[in-house]
This record gives C-alpha cells, sequence and structure tokens, in this order.
C-alpha cells in the first residue's frame, strides 16, 4: 500500500521554528519515524516537502495516477488559503487525512479555518508527530 506524506511551506524548518509550539524535532525525523511505522504497517511511504506552492499542486497531480492509497497532509500555512492545492486534493480518490503539529484551533484566528478539512477523512492537530504516526494507522487500518 503506498502512502503519500505531504509538507507544505516552511515546514523544512521544524526544529529551528518556534518550538514552543512545533517542538525540537526536525523534519526529516518525522520523516523517518513515519517511514519506520510505514514498514513496520506494510506501507510504502513517500514523503515530500516542497515551499513551492505549484510544486506541491504537481506532486499531488502526479498521486492521482501513481498508486497512491492515501495522503497525510500537513500543508502548513496553505491550509488557511490555498484553493488550488484544495483543488487539487479535490481530484484524488484516495483518502486524505489532514495532520497539524499544533493545534490550529488553540492559536490565532485565521488558523482555526482550514480549506482541506471538508476533504479530509480526518484532520488530527496538537499532538506533534505523534499525529503523523495516528494518520498513517489510520490510513492504513482503513485501506
Amino acid at each position: 500500500m503506498k502512502i503519500l506524506v505531504l509538507n507544505g511551506i516552511n515546514l523544512n524548518m521544524f526544529g529551528k521554528r518556534d518550538p514552543a509550539q512545533y517542538g525540537t524535532i526536525t523534519l526529516a525525523e518525522i520523516d523517518n519515524q513515519v517511514k519506520a511505522l510505514g514498514k513496520e504497517l506494510e506501507a510504502d511511504v513517500e514523503c515530500f516537502q516542497t515551499n513551492f506552492e505549484g510544486a506541491m499542486v504537481e506532486r499531488i497531480h502526479a498521486a492521482h495516477g501513481d498508486g497512491t492509497k492515501a495522503v497525510l497532509i500537513n500543508a502548513g500555512a496553505w491550509t488557511h488559503y490555498s484553493y488550488g492545492i484544495r483543488d487539487a486534493l479535490a481530484i484524488l480518490k484516495c483518502p486524505i487525512y489532514e495532520v497539524h503539529m499544533s493545534n490550529i484551533h488553540a492559536r490565532e484566528a485565521f488558523r482555526h479555518h482550514s480549506v482541506i478539512a471538508e476533504l479530509a477523512k480526518g484532520q488530527i492537530a496538537g499532538f506533534g508527530v505523534d499525529g503523523y504516526l495516528l494518520a498513517l494507522r489510520a490510513a492504513v487500518s482503513a485501506a
């Protein structure tokens, strides 16, 4: 089972950016933990991060025909306003799981709204790296 993990804008700065919100774990460490759990669950996990909205849309488009069975996405700030990423995700036939390291509902008001949420099978926010692992477990168990 192929699972695609997408990380958006500024998330390559995990470990350096606002440790009070995101902790000190790096994106590479998150990717390693998700891939290790994927191996344990017999899922093929691919992790992709970009700071360029068009590159994110292109990767989502590629997922439409590459055998991807589920998408886990932490779109970062794009969560709150990128209709381009939302519309690309809407093309997918596989389930989408929205993940956030911090609790977006306990932060600034503009972060409370997700343009992706209505497309997602579920949203996990506020549990740090565990959110990715929970989403991966949910994706595999739903398959």
